[in-house]
């Protein structure tokens, strides 16, 4: 230690807060270098697509293109024939995509048409360039013949800065298809732009992959598990739930009252009263839950809060039954069900790789360690 550190407190400051400008430019510095990358590679992309060199140059264009590069190129990694076919794929996924209505019934928020930005190289960002290079290339892989899905994950993972193994959990738990699925009366109960804003913030089914989860759990049992893992859990519920409380006391007419799980929502400004049941879905269950989003708004809430919203989480549900069960109901309700990791093994099996491909995944390694 120097002995100005030692001695000044002034110093001491000054150098710490030197040292975390000093990060915050290496993280700037870092997203500037991705942007322009894959400004580059959405450049290049377009020129192979545009100029049609595979056609032109034969099925060897890619290999006698990585070789020019990587000899006009020395230093720079990324010029492989794999990643030069992603490079392609990554012009061809997106232009496809921004060009397909952005406006998908249940998905949000709107990210628009290609055409609402300037090209390459002007002053605005498209929001691919915010997204690292392994991550498109997973999404390249997923969704290069289902473009209409892809804009969806790319916001999503902006919104919530998914590293890329949260991306792929997210595309195999089907979260594009679950989002904003839960059956609700939000249109009817709560004022526009927020009943469709409490309807995003839905999903149905929820996935709970929580290791020791098990089909036969009681409501308890299940919500003592969740609270234990209440990291994962807020991942699946999604940006802006901020937990509360499992439990939560109300005295309501000189009786006690127990809330199994109560959230904020910070986007929506309002409590979040999430009811599990181990079972399925029955017209009683929202009775209770009613009168907790009653006792909430009353007990709890202040002027600057809005209405309470409740969300029942049960094993299974009758559509139909669920709907009509809410026809009657003037508190701001919805309804999903929950998928369990019990129901989830048979499809984690069949992902594994088999030692076949594993053999071929060690045996590629080296090349794909090129392939920033």
């Amino acid at each position: 230690m120097s002995k100005l550190l030692s001695i000044n407190k002034e110093y001491a400051d000054w150098l710490k807060s030197l040292s975390m400008r000093f990060r915050q430019s290496q993280i700037k510095a870092a997203v500037k270098v991705n942007s322009e990358l894959l400004k580059f590679y959405w450049s290049l992309g377009q020129d192979i697509v545009e100029r049609d060199f595979e056609n032109t140059y034969g099925s060897e264009f890619f290999k006698n293109l990585s070789l020019d590069l990587k000899e006009e190129f020395p230093e720079t990694k990324g010029f492989s024939p794999t990643n030069l076919g992603y490079i392609k794929r990554f012009y061809v996924l997106y232009s496809n995509a921004m060009k397909i209505s952005p406006q998908v019934e249940g998905k949000s928020p709107q990210i628009g048409n290609i055409s609402n930005y300037p090209q390459v190289g002007g002053n605005s960002e498209l929001p691919i360039f915010s997204v690292p290079w392994g991550h498109h290339k997973l999404l390249i892989d997923k969704f290069l013949k289902a473009p209409e899905k892809v804009m969806f994950y790319v916001q999503k993972t902006i919104e919530n800065n998914w590293s890329r193994t949260i991306l792929d959990w997210q595309i195999d738990s089907n979260l594009y298809e679950r989002q904003g699925k839960a059956i609700s009366n939000f249109k009817r109960t709560l004022p526009t732009p927020q009943s469709d804003l409490a309807q995003q913030i839905t999903k149905d089914p929820y996935v709970i992959d929580i290791m020791g989860v098990r089909q036969e759990m009681q409501e308890r049992e299940l919500e003592e598990h969740l609270d234990s893992h209440i990291s994962k859990y807020l991942l699946e519920l999604g940006k802006g739930f901020t937990y509360y409380g499992h439990q939560v006391h109300l005295r309501v007419g000189n009786e006690d009252f127990y809330i199994d799980q109560l959230f904020y929502h910070v986007r929506l400004h309002c409590y979040v009263v999430i009811e599990l049941k181990a079972t399925a879905f029955k017209p009683e269950h929202i009775g209770q839950l009613n009168f907790y989003v009653t006792a909430v708004n009353k007990l709890m809430c202040t002027e600057h809060d809005n209405p309470t919203i409740g969300l029942l989480i049960c094993k299974d549900k009758n559509d139909v039954v669920a709907e009509y069960t809410l026809q009657g109901v003037d508190s701001p309700i919805g309804i999903s069900s929950i998928k369990i990791f019990d129901e989830l093994t048979e499809d984690f099996k069949s992902a594994l790789p088999s030692i076949e491909d594993i053999e071929n995944e060690l045996r590629d390694k080296k090349q794909k360690e090129d392939e920033v």
